[in-house]
């Protein structure tokens, strides 16, 4: 007679095949003996074994259902899919059982393999491997990450990234630096789900030389927002020309919405006196000297492309030259009052002088006018 849900194993050296060995651990089963074999099909008995990962993942992270359409719990942390095999090895544990198809080959030298055990020496080491592993991922996980380079240690303005990801040629981008300007929530409202949250990045990149970037990336996290705005930044790179390598080549006032930026040219030695953005930006793009008012709204976007639209726009003195068929000079305080000429028209010199308003059309503001009479000190002060 037999026993319904006993298998008795053969023992070693003995004729019984691997397949159906295999087989009756899997199925509710009874041996009699190693050449008579028994299967019983029998119901699974948990809805574990009848679903796929996927679709018990959706049940864990509420992906789906009645709650998510409603947007119930949209204001709770975001539940993330885990790696539940992280750290663990199929057939590994503590006995140190060695099963043939799991954690040993099936067939070895020719013959079907046994299930056999490892010596205590060898178990005591590979469980003291696996525990000191655990440990360092323990560790890892709790260690905070040091931000270098930002505004402030509440903000992740001005962080510095690691370069983007290599091109589709496999060229490496090593000699731009990156940095964030803004990370922001954003909210959306979608029929089924609610108020769905998103994570909204804007970065910078530049190497210091003229050729500079910025771009927005949106995504669910942070980290994969920050990347596709690096990887999108460079290749939206504008080339800014330099005077002397050092700032700008004259002052410039550019409207973007409703936020205006007057840039003033300045020496050598003077440094950056702008906004926090703008001197992160300026750092990238290479300029070392220069003075910036925002008026307006502060809003980083749009300083972001009001600066980018004002250089991108600067004329260089060759083109001026070009453009006013006249010769273009400069007053520097070594040369006193007398000019130097800084660039020549590539065609005819026209003798009619630049002709000049006789009621300068400028709009003045109260800053202006107490700069003017004396009362405040300004860099827009002759």
């Amino acid at each position: 007679s037999s026993f319904s849900g006993f298998a008795s194993v053969p023992v070693k050296g003995s004729c019984c095949s691997y397949s159906s060995l295999a087989w009756a651990f899997q199925t509710q089963c009874s041996i009699s003996a190693p050449w008579n074999v028994t299967v019983k099909q029998c119901r699974q008995s948990s809805f574990f074994n009848t679903l796929t990962a996927d679709e018990l993942w959706k049940g864990a992270l509420a992906e789906t259902g009645v709650g998510v359409k409603k947007g119930r719990g949209k204001r709770r942390k975001k539940k993330l899919r885990k790696n539940l095999n992280k750290g663990q090895e199929i057939g590994e544990g503590r006995s140190g059982f060695l099963w043939p198809g799991l954690n040993a080959p099936v067939i070895q030298s020719g013959r079907v393999q046994a299930i056999t055990q490892r010596k205590k020496e060898e178990r005591e080491r590979i469980q003291s491997e696996i525990v000191q592993q655990r440990d360092t991922w323990e560790k890892k996980r709790k260690i905070k990450i040091k931000r270098e380079g930002g505004w402030s240690g509440k903000c992740w303005g001005g962080v510095i990234l690691d370069p983007p990801d290599p091109g589709p040629n496999g060229e490496t981008y090593e000699d731009f630096e990156t940095r964030v300007i803004e990370v922001k929530n954003v909210f959306c409202m979608k029929a089924k789900e609610g108020r769905k949250k998103s994570i909204r990045a804007l970065v910078a990149i530049g190497n210091g030389k003229g050729a500079a970037g910025f771009a927005m990336g949106k995504a669910s996290d942070r980290m994969n927002a920050l990347r596709k705005a690096k990887n999108k930044a460079i290749r939206c790179l504008h080339f800014i020309e330099l005077y002397q390598n050092q700032t700008i080549y004259h002052d410039i006032t550019v409207k973007f919405k409703s936020t205006t930026i007057r840039m003033k040219k300045q020496n050598k030695g003077y440094g950056l006196r702008c906004h926090r953005a703008i001197i992160t930006i300026c750092k990238l793009i290479g300029i070392k000297d220069m003075y910036a008012k925002v008026s307006g709204s502060k809003n980083l976007i749009n300083i972001t492309r009001a600066l980018f639209k004002g250089l991108t726009q600067q004329e260089t003195h060759q083109q001026l030259a070009n453009q006013k068929s006249l010769y273009v000079v400069e007053f520097r305080e070594e040369q006193g009052p007398l000019p130097i000429v800084v660039a020549l028209p590539e065609g005819t010199v026209r003798e009619d002088p630049e002709l000049e308003d006789e009621v300068p059309d400028t709009k003045l503001e109260w800053s202006e006018v107490k700069e003017a009479q004396g009362m405040k000190k300004s860099p827009w002060a002759n």
